[in-house]
């Protein structure tokens, strides 16, 4: 695994710049800069030695013949922002998401693993994580203890070994998040054991308590919840705070709640903002076009949040929730040389950014790409087998009825499945979860996803499996065949054409496309379906979700349909011939 600390003789040679032996790489000279500590702006001169802040106070050092001098007169220098929940595989990569973040200014992730967890053995994760963390941007991990769904398998891959050795990780800050929770209530002691073991080498847990009662949250508190990102409401805010959780707001596509969140508490006057932290929580690609962590400052400050508070809640915050503020959330000496330069402080977008002591922008212009990562380890989407007219059979007596966006209810199937066509004078359509080895399908129908859509695969899910939604079967299965051709991605057919399609070549989930290059095609799958009849908020989301049991009330799964509440399958999935 990669050293997350410097080695011996780094700390030698950055001794000597101290004492004026050696000279450092960059000093940024004049500086005003947020100091977390005091909570205030101090003037002075910061050195950096390769990725490190080896100095920051009144006194300069000795300028050597390759020391990058710049003159911060007129600026403010303020921590790089760093993003506590990312799920950063919403189409978008790892890599590709922190290059675009990075030039907002955010320069560390708290990032989930779950995509990797699922696809890969540890030893290739982690190799993959460890080349990851050569970038100059800063990558930490949580472990999940669920996959948020019903996994065929389930008890094969989360065992105590493969978590474990996650936990082992020095990247991994935290176990969770929690979408598995009411297991742990029921007795769950396997859960209750890990969340032991992450307790013991001092990480945190984040909860996953949407309107959850007080009573929910102590009980939690007691299992070893340490913090949550789930409320909607001031009121919710400040019974987590009550009972001592650390509180993410959220601004996400789905929940975009920190305006409002905000609002209410300024007006009342609550005075909790050093125990507030800000998270886009996993938001799909269009939604970042207006910014990172630094739409979240933004909003802050439009809500009346103090100017300093406002920015330590994007950094320094976090750096202490997460015990690294050795190393992160302020400028000051011996920390990750993670710097921002603002213009003014009533803009959090950066003209200049300093990640790990590199220049990523500067005079307002990108003048670095985060180097290109190898994704080669996660395994391609191969589709080696056909459908057939049998896999399209929808003799059910029951649907799947969207109320929005992520939440789904049962409901009495009212329209004869039997013709390859259904109307599109109503909102009920095909739907189809298939095996992506082939070996199993659950057929069922979806009322509410769409009117006009003929035919729609992805194979962007939260398992990976292949989701077909439409209206016409022959268009259904053009779609896959095109899913099939692409190894990965989503498609959109009409009468035999391909409408629109999203290649995903990475594993068949995630792009390789740069987000400025992403997100155009995002917001052109997300308007054909507006077009034919999409009328919720997030239908990428909605792809990702039909197989999420941590939401209410039933789902599509690898066993079968589920009825979240009482925790059974109502028809189990049928095997393919």
């Amino acid at each position: 695994m990669v050293n997350p600390l410097w080695r011996n003789r780094e700390i030698r040679e950055q001794l000597k710049i101290i004492t004026k032996e050696a000279s450092p790489d960059l000093v940024l000279t004049n500086a005003t800069y947020l100091h977390g500590i005091f909570k205030k702006w101090v003037t002075g001169n910061i050195w950096i030695k390769g990725d490190r802040i080896v100095y920051a106070g009144k006194d300069m050092p000795l300028i050597g013949n390759s020391t990058e001098v710049q003159d911060m007169e007129g600026k403010w220098l303020v921590p790089g922002y760093i993003e506590p929940h990312v799920h950063p595989f919403q189409l978008y990569n790892p890599q590709t998401f922190a290059d675009y973040a990075a030039q907002g200014g955010t320069t560390s992730f708290l990032s989930d693993n779950l995509t990797l967890f699922l696809s890969l053995e540890n030893e290739k994760a982690f190799s993959l994580l460890d080349k990851i963390a050569e970038l100059p941007f800063t990558f930490y991990w949580w472990t999940r203890f669920d996959s948020q769904t019903e996994l065929l398998d389930e008890d094969k891959l989360f065992t105590s070994k493969s978590v474990g050795e996650w936990l082992d990780r020095p990247d991994v800050l935290l176990g969770g998040e929690l979408t598995g929770w009411p297991k742990l209530m029921a007795g769950d002691d396997q859960m209750l054991y890990w969340i032991q073991k992450a307790k013991i080498g001092l990480k945190k847990i984040e909860g996953h308590f949407p309107g959850a009662s007080e009573k929910t949250l102590a009980k939690m508190k007691l299992l070893g919840a340490d913090g949550d990102h789930e409320s909607m409401t001031a009121d919710e805010v400040e019974a987590r705070l009550l009972h001592g959780y650390g509180v993410t707001l959220r601004h996400s596509s789905i929940r975009p709640d920190l305006p409002s969140l905000l609002k209410e508490i300024v007006e009342r006057d609550l005075n909790v903002f050093d125990k507030l932290m800000m998270t886009t929580d996993g938001s799909t690609p269009a939604f970042h076009l207006d910014g990172v962590m630094d739409l979240c400052i933004k909003i802050a400050l439009e809500a009346g949040v103090p100017e300093i508070d406002a920015y330590m809640m994007a950094s320094y915050n976090v750096a202490r929730y997460y015990n690294v503020t050795s190393l992160h959330g302020l400028i000051a000496t011996g920390r990750y040389a993670n710097i921002n330069i603002l213009d003014t402080p009533s803009n959090p977008v950066p003209s200049g950014v300093i990640s790990k002591g590199v220049w990523l922008k500067k005079d307002g212009v990108k003048v670095y790409s985060l180097p290109a990562v190898d994704w080669s380890v996660l395994p391609d989407l191969n589709l080696d087998f056909d459908l057939t007219e049998d896999d399209f059979q929808f003799s059910m007596p029951f649907g799947i009825e969207m109320v929005n966006d992520v939440i789904t209810k049962p409901y009495s199937v009212s329209v004869d499945t039997h013709d390859g066509q259904l109307s599109k004078k109503h909102e009920e359509s095909f739907l189809m979860l298939l095996d992506k080895h082939g070996k199993w399908r659950v057929n069922t129908l979806i009322k509410g996803f769409a009117s006009g859509v003929s035919g729609f695969a992805s194979s962007y899910s939260n398992t990976g499996d292949i989701i077909l939604i439409g209206k016409n079967r022959e268009d259904m299965k053009t779609a896959f065949e095109e899913v099939k051709r692409m190894k990965g991605g989503i498609v959109l057919v009409e009468e035999g054409k391909t409408v629109c399609s999203l290649p995903l070549p990475i594993g068949g989930t995630l792009s390789d496309l740069p987000m400025e290059q992403l997100i155009p095609k995002e917001l052109e799958l997300k308007q054909a379906l507006r077009e034919r009849g999409y009328k919720h908020g997030d239908a990428v989301y909605t792809l990702l979700f039909l197989q999420a049991t941590h939401l209410p009330y039933v789902r599509i799964t690898q066993r079968g349909i589920y009825d979240v509440m009482n925790k059974k399958i109502l028809f189990p999935a049928f095997m393919r011939q």
